[in-house]
């Protein structure tokens, strides 16, 4: 069975066909520069181009980086424009697809429910926690496999600021860290969630995931096992896919 699965990002809007009983893309993804001001119209309208690049006509799986509730909703939007808050996504994209059926789903909760059926997460009791370090800091907690969904961790408050603001991928880009001082970044934050949550194991995903041995072998002194995302950052496409057929 195949979906459509679109992630969207702080940087980037991407999609490809998803093979659910396999987790994998069966195209190569397609992505298009997610816009700014990320308007709700601005970004429909790249979502609009993504899913046409492929002649899409089934229903369509979407992340969104932020809160959703009711798989509409949207509830808090920090890495793209306030006018968000409060949009009924589901039917905005819908209208914009043409009329397609139309999912959606926070960013990092998809990468996780992808990580947990396929990936670094398949089989894994106890609590889990995926983290996808990027334009921000998403995150997915599950325990037992079971999605806790919208959890936000990325906006815990970390020596006074936002932890996002200090561990994720875009701050290491924008401060020119080199990899060594921003894994000292991101194993603060690990302690801190890891002080809250105790959990067995933590999945670091997001595009950063491609190159986690320049940084991983760097954090210490974290009791939880650290593992990278095996889907990379094609978790969210193949997460918001899974969701869609749930639907």
């Amino acid at each position: 069975m195949q979906i459509f699965g679109l992630d969207i990002g702080g940087s980037g809007i991407k999609g490809a066909p998803v093979d659910l009983d396999k987790g994998e893309l069966t195209q190569e993804r397609h992505k298009v520069l997610t816009p700014h001001p990320a308007t709700p119209d601005s970004v429909a309208d790249g979502v609009k181009q993504v899913v046409d690049h492929f002649g899409w006509t089934g229903p369509v799986g979407l992340t969104f980086p932020g809160v959703v509730t009711g798989g509409s909703h949207i509830r808090t939007a920090a890495n793209v424009d306030k006018s968000w808050i409060d949009t009924d996504a589901r039917a905005l994209f819908s209208d914009r697809l043409g009329g397609l059926p139309v999912t959606v789903v926070n960013d990092a909760d998809a990468a996780g429910v992808a990580e947990m059926s396929f990936g670094a997460g398949k089989d894994r009791k106890g609590t889990v926690i995926l983290l996808t370090l990027g334009t921000g800091i998403g995150s997915a907690l599950f325990v037992d496999g079971v999605l806790v969904p919208n959890t936000e961790l990325g906006h815990l408050e970390l020596h006074g600021h936002d932890a996002e603001k200090k561990a994720s991928s875009k701050a290491r880009e924008v401060e020119e860290l080199t990899w060594e001082h921003w894994a000292h970044r991101v194993q603060k934050y690990l302690a801190h969630v890891e002080m809250l949550f105790s959990p067995e194991l933590f999945i670091v995903g997001g595009g950063v995931s491609r190159k986690s041995q320049k940084f991983l072998p760097h954090i210490e002194g974290i009791k939880a096992e650290i593992v990278p995302a095996q889907l990379q950052n094609n978790a969210g496409i193949v997460g918001a896919a899974m969701r869609a057929a749930q639907e």
